[in-house]
């Protein structure tokens, strides 16, 4: 064989067997792509049921959008080929992270979604507070027990949910304070819970609800010190009824564009004035909207979904203008009193007031 022909088949079969490796190669990726986007001021797609229901409060009549968006991301068992790792850095619908940026070293499927749950769990929580404070409804707080530990000695005693009425007669008003009143305690005493059962612990308060609960404590793992095994927890108690209904959506990321759909559906005045505003963003108690992960990809899903303006929380902002679709105008929001400002010159037409991205 000519020494020209047999270089040239050397290098096709490297050539080959470099293609083969790199389908073949897996490498320590996740793909993110845009999701399914929902406006909450609308129904589900699957059961037609209201996004947002309350009950309890008089509503009033919205019109528009205001669309949470999400992202799709591949599972934490996923792991593509270096081609296809290639493909997607090539792709603008496409973002190709490091895996532990998504999912922390050792989860699982199973934690990935757990942990997603109960972040949206505690987003639709915050959105319900946020929206009632910047309407000025009263939201008051109770404390409750998020979870007990197996073994420990309040196992089969309290229940994650119960509210915590009091400590030894003391009245709980704080999480810190449970662990102040146990603690008092040496390991082997007895502690007297007053706890209301969680089955009635968001109703209005009534004495004739409550039960003494004795608890022996015993001794900390890592000091001499009294435990009976609960994690405390805050729960907030409001004076109507507000159901947020998506299935199959995780993470803590809805909060803010949840808060607007309460908000709206509150408010005499049709927030939104007709126009289709989408947005993200975690927001807080207080309304403050916090940074979340995939800004691009959820930009991309948005315009695909018709939106106009994208609330964008601040800390996203330079970020998402490196790669704004044609025709999506960002809006910055570092709380939810400016984005309900923010869709007051939205509904106005007024785009010159709108705290932009861009400035």
């Amino acid at each position: 064989m000519p020494r020209r022909s047999a270089t040239m088949l050397a290098a096709t079969l490297l050539l080959i067997g470099l293609l083969c490796a790199s389908v073949l190669m897996k490498v320590p990726f996740t793909e993110m792509s845009p999701g399914p986007t929902y406006n909450t001021l609308g129904v589900q797609d699957k059961t037609g049921t209201p996004v947002i229901t309350i009950t309890g409060r008089e509503t009033y009549p919205t019109s528009g959008h205001l669309n949470m968006t999400t992202v799709q991301v591949t599972g934490a068992n996923y792991q593509p080929s270096l081609i296809s790792a290639i493909v997607g850095w090539m792709r603008g619908d496409v973002l190709v992270v490091p895996h532990d940026n998504v999912y922390p070293k050792g989860q699982t499927d199973q934690e990935a979604q757990q942990q997603n749950a109960e972040e949206f769990a505690s987003s639709e929580d915050s959105a319900k507070t946020a929206a009632l404070k910047q309407l000025d409804i009263p939201v008051t707080t109770q404390i409750i027990v998020s979870s007990v530990t197996a073994g420990a000695p309040s196992e089969g005693k309290l229940h994650a949910g119960d509210r915590i009425v009091a400590v030894d007669g003391v009245p709980i008003a704080t999480r810190t304070q449970v662990a102040e009143q146990v603690t008092k305690h040496k390991p082997g005493e007895t502690t007297v819970f007053t706890v209301v059962p969680h089955a009635k612990a968001g109703q209005t308060p009534n004495p004739a609800d409550e039960e003494q609960v004795s608890i022996t404590t015993a001794k900390a793992s890592d000091e001499d010190r009294a435990i009976v095994g609960i994690t405390p927890g805050v729960d907030h108690v409001y004076p109507f009824k507000i159901d947020i209904g998506l299935q199959d959506v995780g993470g803590p990321s809805a909060g803010l564009m949840f808060a607007l759909g309460i908000v709206d559906k509150l408010t005499p005045t049709d927030l939104t004035g007709g126009k289709f505003v989408a947005g993200t963003g975690t927001i807080d108690d207080d309304g403050t909207v916090g940074p979340i992960g995939g800004i691009q990809m959820k930009l991309i899903a948005a315009r695909d979904k018709g939106a106009e303006y994208f609330f964008t929380p601040a800390d996203n902002c330079s970020e998402a203008t490196k790669g704004t679709p044609s025709g999506l105008t960002l809006v910055k929001v570092d709380n939810l009193a400016g984005a309900v400002k923010a869709l007051d010159s939205i509904r106005s037409g007024d785009k010159a007031a709108l705290p932009s991205c861009n400035k």
